[in-house]
């Protein structure tokens, strides 16, 4: 294999399948891949999530150091808070565009010229049953509301990316007539392909992208929530298919089940598709602690990349594999290299599926001379004691095994 191929580099190792002329058949993606980030607005609609403005500025200072191309600061019309917050961001002036979210209301608009804002993301419901249900409206009534607001945003100088709620169970045709109908008859300099609930498969995010760059010529987002688990998959697709910016949240945050998560979707890019959407990798770690630390989101151990236990190895004979490899190739253990995304070395933990090559790493740095039998009856020991505890040892308690092994040995 060699040094220079797309799958393997000193940073990662992911399968060669992946670049095979067959599998890229049909990929269509654009020159240049854009992030947009919604944590401090769509993040912080999860149930029980709150950003102070000071979170919110903290937050903001990180993404721009990240590289972040876009920051959804907020929605001013949500609370006086908010507004200030997105004022201040603004008079920060950071490398990131800087964005908020509106209502297709002509206040709305307003308000957001008045913070100084880059641009807009301007929502309306786009689906016939949530206008009817949802809001009591007129189909007629999104119509006009969509292409009044969009020309005033056009007379204050906002960049205008017009977002349709819950795209994705719309008929397609009343859908695609509305954005064209908006793209003409009001303003848009880019349309947002939107799966409100999470409710598309990726073949669908392939064929909605195509359909919506069939009938406009604006640029194209994907804004994607992950009910079903599928925000990065059809994010990929979707960009695949054309779209040139992503919506993502760090750590997955937002409205029910979250939206397409920031780390899984760039780093799947990068590694599987040769995209890079040229942010510090290296900080990606740093970012999820932050975020996680201020919107007290709880995050799985095993969650890929920022996960506590993604690098943490309990398992006897990937610690063997550890011990022969990781030092000289260390992505034969992991697909990407702790150190690329900002973690630390990976831990060896002592548990109930360990095995002598974890009593071999342990005794070696804790000092303790062992032969192969006491190691062996050491072993043992550490396995029902993790058991009966339902956890991993500790430093402490794997001593006093060692102890009292060699004590009787």
């Amino acid at each position: 294999m060699g040094n220079h191929v797309p799958w393997k580099t000193k940073d990662w190792f992911v399968s060669p399948w992946n670049y095979f002329e067959e599998v890229r058949k049909g990929f269509n993606p654009p020159q240049r891949v854009r992030i947009h980030d919604v944590t401090l607005r769509d993040g912080e609609q999860q149930a029980g999530v709150i950003f102070t403005k000071d979170d919110k500025i903290r937050i903001a200072e990180k993404l721009s150091e990240v590289g972040i191309h876009r920051i959804e600061a907020g929605m001013p019309a949500v609370s006086q808070r908010d507004e200030e917050a997105i004022r201040e961001i603004v008079k920060r002036d950071l490398n990131p565009e800087i964005f908020c979210f509106c209502r297709c209301m002509v206040a709305d608009v307003q308000l957001a010229a008045d913070c100084g804002v880059d641009g807009i993301v301007i929502e309306i419901p786009s689906s016939a049953h949530l206008i009817e249900q949802g809001y009591k409206w007129p189909l007629e009534k999104a119509v006009a509301l969509s292409i009044k607001a969009t020309s005033f945003a056009k007379e204050k100088g906002l960049y205008t990316v017009f977002f349709t709620i819950d795209a994705t169970r719309s008929d397609i045709d009343w859908l695609l007539n509305l954005v064209e109908k908006v793209a003409t008859e009001g303003h848009m300099d880019a349309f947002t392909l939107v799966d409100t609930f999470g409710v598309i498969s990726p073949q669908a995010a392939t064929y909605f992208a195509n359909r919506v760059r069939e009938r406009i010529t604006k640029p194209v987002e994907v804004h994607f929530h992950s009910d079903f688990g599928l925000g990065v998959a059809n994010t990929i697709n979707a960009v695949l298919a054309g779209a040139e910016v992503i919506h993502s949240t760090v750590l997955g945050i937002g409205e029910r089940c979250g939206n397409t998560p920031l780390e899984e979707t760039v780093l799947a890019l990068l590694t599987m598709y040769g995209i890079d959407v040229g942010i510090d990798y290296g900080k990606i770690n740093e970012l999820s602690q932050l975020v996680r630390e201020l919107s007290g989101t709880q995050v799985p151990s095993c969650r890929p990349f920022i996960g506590d236990g993604a690098y943490t190895i309990e398992s006897g004979i990937v610690t063997g594999w550890f011990r022969n490899a990781y030092e000289e190739h260390p992505t034969t253990l992991y697909p990407v290299h702790p150190q690329f995304v900002g973690r630390e070395r990976p831990e060896i933990v002592m548990g109930k599926k360990s095995g002598l090559d974890n009593v071999w790493v342990w005794a070696e740095r804790l000092g303790i001379e062992l032969n192969e039998d006491q190691a062996l009856e050491i072993l043992q020991e550490v396995k029902l004691r993790s058991h009966d505890l339902k956890r991993v040892l500790d430093e402490d308690e794997f001593r006093e095994i060692a102890e009292k092994v060699k004590a009787q040995n």
